[in-house]
């Protein structure tokens, strides 16, 4: 019976992963190391002195110049 709630209607596919191939494993591995080198040598970003308050304008296109805003 399709309406019977205590019998599931798509069939589960099983939990185990497939297996990968040495290079796809090197890659992963390359990948990995290539994160936490850029983790390691990440800087943290000097604060922004007289910006803009708000939005990020070269991000939604809107400038403010003494009042005035343009949209672009």
């Amino acid at each position: 019976m399709a309406d019977d709630p205590s019998q599931p209607t798509t069939a589960i596919p099983s939990a185990e992963p497939k297996a990968l191939s040495p290079a796809a494993q090197r890659a992963l591995a390359e990948a990995e190391a290539r994160r936490r080198l850029a983790a390691a040598n990440a800087t943290p970003h000097p604060k922004e002195f007289q910006g803009p308050k708000g939005p990020e304008p070269t991000r939604y296109g809107d400038w403010e110049n003494k009042g005035i805003a343009s949209d672009f």
